[in-house]
């Protein structure tokens, strides 16, 4: 109960950075409590950055920001070893890396050398550099961004960092409404992550994504999830389908989201994964993991799916 309280005021306190995006927020900590990273495909000024920022504020957590750029080198992410002439050694100076909360702004404009220095703290949360490995803090999680609409100058990300992704989605542009309340609290000066107190420490999201692993998963959802992760495979307009990593990915996923209902959603009466949990986030956690044949919409092919598949 104490952490669904936690839940709670973590999900009250962005947004009160975040205007409107109840929907991006919950993403976001399915992403965090899953022990994955997540990735935004939205065009700029939409509150990327902020959702970031707010995030590591919120949690008390170390947040470093990177500017992806075709002449940004592996080690100004993961960091370098430079010589000390006081001491007569080598001493490590950490990248911004090292951090609970990493934001790698427009990742597509890096080159695939530098997107790969991402590929093993992503998934082992440790940096290896000159032969020595060091663990980045804990919780470590990425949020990686990139321009869906301009492709100009851009490297587009590989199979094996999409799929390190535990769910990719857009923010979106705020309704009227939103835009209206977002400009009175600019003038108020009641907008971003500055103003953000913390509400849950690095060690509590550590305890709650323990939590979330418990949540239980009946043995007819566990096959709904399998279902639907094969059809993508044998789909006539799927080119490359989506691997084991993604079938783990859409459960824990589904775990997490589950946990985050029960604590926000009162009239919640179950305690374990539902089949519309997962068919809700299906399209967030598969989309990007698969390669469409022609233009067709990766998401839109994942809907059309889950309308097929049967539900237990």
């Amino acid at each position: 109960m104490e952490k669904q309280l936690k839940i709670q005021q973590l999900v009250d306190n962005l947004a009160k950075a975040i205007v409107g995006k109840d929907e991006a927020i919950q993403l976001v900590l399915v992403a965090l409590f899953a022990g994955g990273h997540a990735l935004l495909e939205d065009v700029p000024g939409v509150g990327k950055t902020l959702l970031a920022k707010s995030l590591a504020a919120s949690i008390s957590g170390k947040f470093q920001r990177v500017q992806c750029t075709p002449d940004l080198l592996p080690t100004d992410i993961t960091g370098t070893n430079i010589w000390n002439p006081q001491k007569g050694e080598f001493q490590f100076l950490p990248g911004p890396i090292f951090a609970n909360v990493l934001l790698a702004d427009e990742i597509n404009r890096a080159t695939p050398r530098t997107q790969s220095a991402l590929l093993e703290v992503m998934e082992e949360t440790q940096v290896t550099v000159d032969g020595i490995s060091r663990k980045v803090p804990s919780p470590f999680f990425a949020i990686a961004t990139q321009n869906p609409i301009e492709y100009q100058g851009t490297f587009p990300l590989p199979e094996a960092q999409l799929d390190r992704f535990a769910l990719s989605f857009s923010i979106g542009y705020p309704s009227e409404v939103e835009e209206l309340e977002m400009l009175k609290r600019l003038q108020s000066g009641q907008i971003g992550s500055a103003n953000l107190e913390p509400c849950i420490t690095p060690e509590e999201v550590l305890e709650i994504r323990n939590l979330a692993t418990q949540v239980p998963v009946s043995d007819a959802t566990s096959e709904y999830i399998v279902n639907v992760v094969r059809a993508t495979r044998n789909d006539e307009e799927i080119t490359l389908g989506v691997s084991p990593r993604g079938t783990s990915a859409l459960l824990r996923s589904a775990q997490s989201y589950a946990l985050i209902q029960q604590a926000l959603d009162p009239s919640r009466q179950s305690n374990y994964v539902l089949p519309d949990d997962v068919k809700f986030l299906a399209p967030y956690v598969l989309g990007h993991r698969i390669i469409a044949a022609g233009r067709r919409s990766p998401k839109n092919i994942i809907q059309r799916l889950l309308d097929v598949v049967t539900v237990p």
